[in-house]
């Protein structure tokens, strides 16, 4: 093992770096209520809040299988997006003829988003600080001035940077071109689902956790949720499960599970950050389709991932997964030829999560049991800010209402479903290894084309 991972730990940086949780009750008896909500995540959470906001008498229920936040929504960079879409290029691509709304509604989510934060005095680290888009290749360069244009059609502010200019905002060999975004916030993963957590609790929603539910059917005009030992009948459902395999048979290959890992460094001195030119609070990501993406964190050390995307054969969850030395090992190194002044520094931290990946890039919703049931999922590594808006898209479904939101062909069109195994394997590994040959070479191979043109995408 590099000596720089030797005395890493196995779990996030963010878990260790917020206050523990008091414990919320196990689900032990059965319990009626107006809407129950399975998965005590992101989505879930800010379903609950929003649905109070609706319905302040009604008896809202979270059943957690686990403990709120420990799968994705503790486990990703905390890069909380102006966008439902998967960014702007996405939306324009994959979504042409709506995609003006697209953009707007998401920039749109994160101004309600921090203030969804303030009026509830959740202390979430959300911080506007922007981002800050890297290339280290030319065709890389030119990504980012056809995203400058894409941006300049939109009204959205950025600047283009290269030379001295980019060195003032990050100063590394392995990237000549940059492009930063003012409209970008960061937030505290960990501390944003306990602070959802507390004001859930607050208003009265009862969190159940360590309560998995293991099935899910019809009784009578309610629908029934099953756990181990006590049974949940609701008017409504919100399905919030993520990257789980779902309740529904029918969602099954509507996404597959990618695993994406992260290491996180010792505190860095004032003087190593000068030493790579990195004194904002801004948030980097490269434009490698395998991509890094990192951040400080409060107590001044470097969050830095991303680049492998995993796929265990089967759609394999096993928790196993959430460790890979090979990439532990892989990103160490890059590392060190991305910040040669830094190839001293140890990492603290080396841990994996799990990513819903859909064939489009983008989340997806819809109803079933006679639109009693709705879930939301797909979010393909962009789900801290667009959970909030599929929040309150699964919401306005169950309450069927006709909004912008449930009008989005985004949202209503169905996923394109992955194929059995083996041929699932072998499909993403065609993917993957034309990714790698596109960011190597600058050409996109035939495979890729092929997808494109049906709408199909891979990406984390």
């Amino acid at each position: 093992m590099t000596p720089s991972l030797t005395h890493a730990s196995a779990e996030p940086f963010w878990t260790g770096d917020v206050s523990s949780m008091p414990a919320c009750p196990t689900m032990s008896a059965d319990v009626t209520c107006d809407l129950a909500i399975v998965g005590g995540g992101f989505t879930g959470l800010w379903s609950a809040l929003k649905a109070r906001e609706r319905s302040p008498g009604a008896r809202i229920v979270v059943l957690e299988g686990g403990t709120c936040g420990q799968a994705a929504s503790g486990r990703t960079g905390g890069f909380c997006a102006p966008s439902i879409s998967h960014g702007v290029g996405n939306a324009l691509d994959r979504h042409p003829r709506e995609a003006g709304t697209l953009i707007r509604l998401g920039r749109e989510n994160l101004v309600e988003y921090q203030r969804d934060l303030e009026h509830y005095e959740m202390d979430a680290g959300f911080e506007l600080c922007g981002k800050l888009n890297v290339a280290s290749t030319p065709w890389q360069a030119e990504g980012l001035k056809a995203m400058a244009r894409n941006y300049a059609r939109f009204g959205i502010d950025c600047t283009l940077l290269s030379g001295a200019a980019l060195k003032e905002k990050l100063d590394s060999p392995a990237y000549s071109a940059g492009l930063f975004e003012p409209n970008y916030a960061l937030i505290h993963p960990a501390r944003t689902v306990s602070e959802l957590r507390r004001v859930c609790i607050e208003l009265g929603i009862a969190i159940f956790e360590n309560s998995k539910v293991t099935g899910l059917s019809r009784d009578g005009s309610e629908i029934a949720l099953e756990t181990s030992e006590a049974r949940v009948r609701a008017g409504k459902v919100v399905l919030a499960t993520n990257a789980a395999v779902p309740l529904l048979k029918r969602l099954s290959m509507a996404f597959i599970p990618i695993y994406d890992y992260s290491l996180v460094t010792q505190p860095l001195t004032d003087a190593q950050w000068a030493s790579i030119g990195w004194t904002g609070s801004y948030g980097i990501a490269d434009c490698g389709n395998q991509f890094h993406y990192f951040r400080k964190t409060p107590d001044g050390r470097m969050l830095w991932a991303g680049y492998d995307a995993i796929y265990h054969y089967g759609s394999s969850r096993d928790a196993a997964n959430l460790q890979r030395a090979e990439t532990f090992e892989r990103l160490a190194e890059q590392f060190k030829a991305a910040f040669p002044t830094l190839a001293d520094v140890n990492f603290s931290h080396a841990w994996g999560g799990i990513i819903d990946t859909s064939a489009r890039t983008t989340f997806f919703a819809g109803r079933a049991y006679g639109g009693q049931v709705a879930y939301a999922m797909g979010f393909t590594g962009q789900g801290v800010s667009a959970s909030r808006f599929a929040a309150l898209a699964m919401l306005d479904l169950l309450d069927g209402r006709d909004t912008e939101r449930t009008r989005l062909k985004m949202l209503r069109r169905a996923p394109v479903p992955f194929p059995p195994e083996p041929v699932r394997s072998l499909a993403v590994r065609l993917a993957q290894k034309g990714l790698e040959i596109e960011d190597r070479t600058g050409r996109r191979p035939a495979f890729l084309r092929m997808l494109d043109a049906l709408g199909i995408g891979f990406a984390s």
